[in-house]
């Protein structure tokens, strides 16, 4: 990935995981009480930021360990 891309996309990933991640985790915690919504968005507020820079992190080791599963999986090249 290049260029605003390499930024843009881990954005958007990060966001989906961690709207989805915050929703689950909060209903876990404390059920759907009245004020669900607002707990739901503070945690979402801390962690997407978190989940970007993981993100950021994470998806070049993410991209060279695919790339090496897949090398294995193909076996040597003649």
């Amino acid at each position: 990935m290049e260029g605003k891309a390499r930024f843009i996309f881990p954005a958007l990933l990060s966001g989906v995981m961690a709207f989805l991640m915050t929703a689950v985790v909060t209903y876990l915690n404390i059920g759907f009480p009245a004020d669900f919504l607002a707990k739901w968005m503070k945690a979402f507020v801390i962690a997407w930021p978190l989940a970007y820079c993981a993100a950021l992190i994470a998806s070049p080791l993410a991209r060279r360990g695919t790339a090496w599963i897949i090398a294995k999986m193909d076996g040597p090249k003649i």
